[in-house]
């Protein structure tokens, strides 16, 4: 089974859960995409089990964190990885985030300031993207879905039939953490409040973009879309590549990848999280 030690740290008023892992000087935070916690990282941390200390945590209300009673918007999620790293973090670090969580990590880099060494944006895409156009009828959309999805989740070979895609990806003890922790109604749940802090943060992202990071940025961008998405993802795409344009110290690179680029491409994240580490040694 997997066993990596963890604590609950507070933050803000609420607690997350944090794991720590790696040896070395160097320091790199992790920060999950919608619908995911920790978990969805242990690919790419033996690659670099030997060269930084890695953190990984559940946000607030989803996994091993605490429960949360009141919604929770993007500058919640970022002032509490700006609290949980103030905690864990003795110094500055490498911040990686997938998907939402570049949302979150783009608000926290105002505020970690210095400390910042480096960001990895792996597949996150910018408020500017036109898919966000039509985000509210979206968001309802996939809400729909989840609704169902948490319904389903009470049986598990369901919940194990409509996570396949997942189970394919990751090895089975990461699979079978993930299945307990966030494949489950509350974790589903969960994800559905995220999915509409997303939806509430776009217009206010785009009235006051987070301010461009100063330090070294990567931006990954993935070359396979979904089905039937290939449109949306063209657009995704430019954007990405758009934005890293824009960066004073930024790198764009499409990856042969569909979107959960941690888990098929480990290796390539840990490398270039390691290029990161390198720039500002």
């Amino acid at each position: 089974m997997r066993d990596v030690p963890g604590q609950q740290v507070p933050v803000n008023g609420r607690t997350v859960y944090v794991e720590q892992s790696g040896q070395g000087q160097d320091w790199v935070v992790f920060e999950a995409g919608g619908g995911c916690g920790r978990t969805c990282w242990d690919p790419v941390l033996p690659p670099l089990a030997d060269t930084a200390r890695l953190v990984s945590y559940d946000r607030a209300g989803r996994a091993l964190s605490g429960r949360t009673t009141g919604r929770l918007g993007i500058d919640d999620m970022a002032a509490d990885l700006v609290a949980m790293t103030e905690a864990v973090v003795p110094g500055e670090f490498v911040l990686v985030a997938h998907s939402m969580g570049g949302l979150v990590a783009r608000r926290a880099a105002e505020r970690l300031g210095s400390r910042l060494r480096g960001l990895l944006l792996a597949d996150v895409l910018p408020e500017t993207s036109p898919v966000y156009d039509t985000w509210d009828q979206t968001t309802k959309k996939i809400d729909r879905m989840l609704a169902v999805t948490q319904a389903l989740s009470r049986f598990r070979p369901l919940a194990r039939l409509f996570t396949a895609n997942v189970r394919h990806l990751y090895s089975a003890d990461t699979y079978q953490a993930m299945l307990a922790e966030d494949f489950t109604p509350a974790g589903i749940s969960q994800t559905r409040k995220e999915t509409r802090a997303v939806t509430a943060a776009i217009p206010q992202f785009r009235a006051q973009p987070p301010q461009l990071p100063k330090c070294p940025t990567i931006v990954l961008s993935v070359a396979r879309a979904a089905k039937g998405r290939e449109r949306q993802h063209a657009f995704t795409r430019e954007h990405q590549r758009r934005y890293a344009g824009t960066l004073p110290d930024g790198r764009y690179e499409v990856v042969d990848s569909a979107h959960l680029i941690q888990a098929e491409q480990p290796q390539l994240v840990a490398t270039r999280i390691q290029q990161l580490l390198q720039a500002t040694t």
